[in-house]
C-alpha cells in the first residue's frame, strides 16, 4: 500500500516536473525565472526586514523582526535536517535530457529551501501588512514554480518547502503574540 503510494506520487512528481520544465528553455523564461529565484535567496532578507524597521518604525516593524529572529533559525534547523535525512537527488540527476538552467546551492533536491524562505516570509509579511497577503502570496509561488523550470527541484520539494516556510513563519509569529 505505501509502495504503491510513493510510486504514484514519483510518478504525478516526474509528470508535473515534465510539465513545467517542458516549457522549453526560452529566454524570456530563463531570465525571469532566474529573477524570481534570487529574489528568495536569504541574505536579502535580513536587509528586508531592517528596511521596514528603518521607514515604518518600531512599533510595526518590531514584531516582525522579533519573529523573523525566530522563525529563520527554525527554518534552517529544520531545511538542514530534512535535507540530509532525505537525500534526494535532484531532478538533472535523475530525469534524462534534464539540465539544471540555474546552478542548485548544494546536492540534494528536498525540500526546497528557496521556497522555504520565501512562504516563511510571505506569511511573516502577510500577518504584518495584510494588503500584502495576495502580492506575496503570488510571488512565493512563482519562487517555487522559478524552481522547478530551472531544473533544481521537483514539485514536491517546492511543496515541502512551502510547508516548511509555513510552519516556520507561524511559529515565529506565535512566540511574538
Amino acid at each position: 500500500m505505501l509502495r504503491e503510494f510513493t510510486n504514484s506520487l514519483t510518478r504525478w512528481d516526474t509528470l508535473l516536473f515534465n510539465r513545467i520544465f517542458g516549457w522549453g528553455d526560452k529566454r524570456i523564461l530563463n531570465c525571469s525565472f532566474r529573477v524570481i529565484s534570487w529574489s528568495a535567496n536569504g541574505c536579502l532578507y535580513p536587509f528586508l526586514v531592517l528596511y521596514v524597521h528603518m521607514t515604518l518604525g518600531s512599533t510595526t516593524s518590531k514584531p516582525l523582526l522579533l519573529s523573523a529572529i525566530l522563525a529563520f533559525p527554525l527554518e534552517r534547523l529544520l531545511y538542514h535536517f530534512l535535507k540530509q535525512s532525505m537525500k534526494r537527488d535532484r531532478p538533472y540527476e535523475r530525469i534524462v535530457d534534464v539540465q539544471f538552467r540555474v546552478r542548485p546551492p548544494d546536492r540534494f533536491s528536498f525540500p526546497s529551501g528557496h521556497t522555504a524562505s520565501a512562504f516563511l516570509m510571505v506569511v511573516l509579511l502577510s500577518n504584518t501588512f495584510p494588503t500584502l497577503q495576495i502580492p506575496t502570496l503570488c510571488w512565493g509561488t512563482m519562487v517555487g514554480v522559478a524552481r522547478v523550470y530551472l531544473g533544481v527541484h521537483y514539485p514536491t520539494d517546492v511543496l515541502a518547502g512551502a510547508l516548511l516556510g509555513i510552519f516556520a513563519g507561524q511559529m515565529g509569529m506565535w512566540f511574538m503574540m
